[in-house]
């Protein structure tokens, strides 16, 4: 298991039962009477994933105030963003879970797997130190930092688009319709505005559409 796992990683476990542990979901715990699941390591892996972060943005984007490093961090630091490492390192496969959690799709959730990295990241921090766990965030994230970081400010689109709006004593409204099968969904949202649709926008989840209506509707709003 730490083979195979450590082999997808890029890292090399001294200790397979750690490596096992951060690869146990609570289903298959209960399944099997074990006392442990991954979710200790989780709470670990957080953290560490959390100061890898901190410490990169903080050497790295000088010219950024505390408020921008934080929104950067949280764009980067989310259930999504994980999910999308897990998935492209193939962490799925290595994965134990219960029968039921097998059948509902858990290998492909985006729950557990952003739970798995940070569970992983825990065991290798236990395992050989801070300083591997920090290089494999580089590794997954430094990409995604360097693009958040570009343009902090229109990380949150909504946010700003609602703070707009409020001076002028509007409110916007979302409206959301999806398509497509349940493991590949695409959202829609309308952007209404005192009963008018003002911008559309699509994306991968409800949140990320009604962002995308936001930023759409960001350039004409905020010039005006």
């Amino acid at each position: 298991m730490s083979s195979g796992v450590g082999g997808a990683l890029g890292y090399e476990f001294d200790s397979d039962e750690l490596a096992t542990l951060a690869l146990t979901h609570r289903s298959y715990a209960a399944e099997h009477e074990l006392d442990v699941s991954y979710e200790r390591l989780e709470f670990l892996g957080d953290a560490v994933l959390q100061l890898a972060v901190t410490r990169h943005l903080y050497d790295a984007y000088a010219h950024l105030a505390e408020g921008e490093l934080a929104k950067v961090r949280a764009a980067v630091v989310n259930q999504k963003a994980l999910a999308t490492v897990g998935r492209n390192l193939g962490i799925g496969e290595f994965m134990l879970l219960g029968q039921g959690e097998e059948r509902s799709g858990g290998r492909d959730k985006d729950s557990i797997l952003a739970d798995v990295v940070e569970a992983l990241l825990g065991a290798i921090y236990l395992d050989g130190g801070y300083e591997p766990a920090s290089d494999l965030v580089l590794r997954w994230l430094v990409p995604l930092i360097g693009e958040r970081a570009a343009s902090p400010g229109e990380l949150d689109f909504k946010t700003r688009l609602q703070e707009v709006l409020a001076q002028r004593g509007l409110l916007p409204r979302y409206v959301i319709s999806e398509s497509g099968p349940d493991h590949a969904k695409s959202f829609t949202a309308e952007l209404w505005v005192e009963g008018e649709i003002i911008a559309t926008g699509s994306g991968s989840s409800k949140k990320r559409a009604e962002q995308s209506a936001a930023s759409n509707a960001a350039a004409s709003l905020f010039e005006s």
